[in-house]
Parts: C-alpha cells; structure tokens; sequence
C-alpha cells in the first residue's frame, strides 16, 4: 500500500511530465519549421533544454516514488536541492541587478525618458554586447514594436500625452533633447543646428527598419523593460521557491518510505 507522501510526489510529477510535453513539442517545432526568425531562433534551445529536463527530473521523481526505487528518488531529490539553490541565488540576483535604475520625466511630456548609464554595470554589458544587441534588435525588428506608433496619426500634443512604454519611448523616437521637428510619430526633421552632445542625436534615422534601434536609448529602454519584467520573475521565483521547497519535504518523506520499506538500515518508522 502506497503512502501518503509516495502518492503526492508521483502525482506532482505526473502532472509536472505532462507540462514538459507541450514546452518540449513548442522548442521542436520552432526547430524544424521554415521561415523561423532571429528572435524565434533565440527561444528554441531554451525551450528544448527545459523541456527535457522537466520530462527527465518528473520521469524520476515518478518512477522513483510509485515504484519504490531509492536510487531515483535519491537523484531526484539531489537536482531539486540543487535547483532550489540556484534559484534561491537568481531571486537574489535579479532583486540586486533590478534595483537601479529609472526612467525619467520630461517636463510637458506624459512618457518618460532613459539613460543607459542609470541601470546596473551588469544589465549595461549584457545589452551592449554586439551579439546579444544583434539578437535583441532582431527581435524588436520582427516583433515591429513602433508599429502602433507608425499607425498612430496623432499630431504632436497628442503624442507628448501619450503614454509610451520604455521601449516605444527609446527606440521609435530621437531623445526630446535633440529637439527633432516632429512629422508624425516615427518620422523627425533633424534642425540645422542640433545643440546636443547625446549621439543619439546623430544615431536617429528616420529609415523605419532603423529608427532608433542602435540608441543607447534604446537600449536602455530595453534594460528598463527587463528590469520591470525581472521583479514579476521575482515576485513569481519566490512562490515556486516555497512550493519547491514544500515538494522536496515530501520527496523526503518518501525517500525515507523507500529505504524502511527496502529493508536499509533496519529502520522502523510509522507512515508518512
């Protein structure tokens, strides 16, 4: 007869296979399909890595549980501690990398404005790198996040009222310091004289594949877009962290069911 603790930790993991197929079968098939972008390029090995290791850890944990298999159940919970720890450590990390850092206000306008050199040294290097800039402009490219503003049609008083997210704000217009000459919201008349030492000034175009994309405003909204997405992570990192933690209690128990019910050790102990 199955224990208490053997059953949950097989269910839990029975459940936790189930969600790996679907992630598994997404990173495949953004492997194997035509026509796939930079940006989608980028999220197939991660997918598949998760994936796989989602399905093997719950293959584990299930087998080891349900058919009473220490040695399982043991590496098992010996790659839950370790990911309780690692993810213990990104939680930390990402509240300390997160925590510099704002966006600006413009006096007259409703958006905010950024500075790269605001954020974290971390978050700077990451960004700035040429590889992983490329990859990060590839996707802002595929995923034409100006494109709202393209179709806009908002004279300019409507546009410095609009709300605009970090990256709208950074990479579909010039710095309001530059003082373009606004034509619509993504196309800006550079003035004969342009008294400002950003070079941004000198990056913006007004070519819609380019726009501001190689700003360092740009970056920098992109930076405070990953800060605001990294706290939610956060926020999210410590709940999985307790259930993490509440399973692995569990796993233990049954663990300890295994090796009474084995024989190891001569144990003798109730049920859990």
């Amino acid at each position: 007869m199955f224990r208490l603790s053997n059953n949950l930790i097989g269910v839990l993991n029975f459940i936790t296979f189930l969600l790996s197929v679907p992630i598994l079968g997404g990173g495949i098939w953004l492997a194997t399909r035509g026509g796939v972008t930079d940006c989608e390029k980028f999220l197939q090995t991660p997918l598949i890595v998760i994936g796989v290791f989602l399905m093997l850890v719950s293959l584990a944990g299930l087998v080891g549980a349900c058919c009473r298999n220490s040695l399982l159940l043991w590496i098992y919970l010996f790659v839950m501690f370790i990911l309780i720890i690692l993810l213990f450590c990104f939680t930390i990390f990402t509240f300390v990398v997160t925590n510099k850092g704002a966006g600006e206000v413009v006096s007259g306008r409703g958006y905010k404005e950024y500075r790269l050199g605001d954020y974290s040294n971390w978050l700077q290097k990451r960004v700035e790198n040429s590889k992983n800039w490329a990859r990060i402009r590839a996707c802002l490219s595929d995923g034409k996040v100006c494109q709202n503003l393209q179709e806009s049609n908002q004279d300019f008083d409507q546009f410095i009222r609009d709300n605009l997210s970090p990256i709208e704000s950074g990479c579909c217009k010039p710095p309001s310091e530059c003082n373009f000459v606004y034509q619509n919201a993504t196309v800006w008349n550079r003035p004969s004289v342009v008294n400002s030492s950003n070079p941004d000034c000198d990056t913006w175009s007004n070519d819609q594949s380019d726009l501001c994309y190689d700003c360092q405003s740009c970056k920098a909204g992109v930076i405070a877009n990953i800060k605001d997405k990294w706290k939610k992570i956060a926020i999210l990192n410590i709940i999985i962290l307790i259930f993490l933690i509440v399973v692995y209690s569990i796993g233990c128990c049954a663990f300890r069911n295994n090796r009474q019910d084995n024989g190891a050790f001569g144990w003798k102990g109730g049920y859990a």
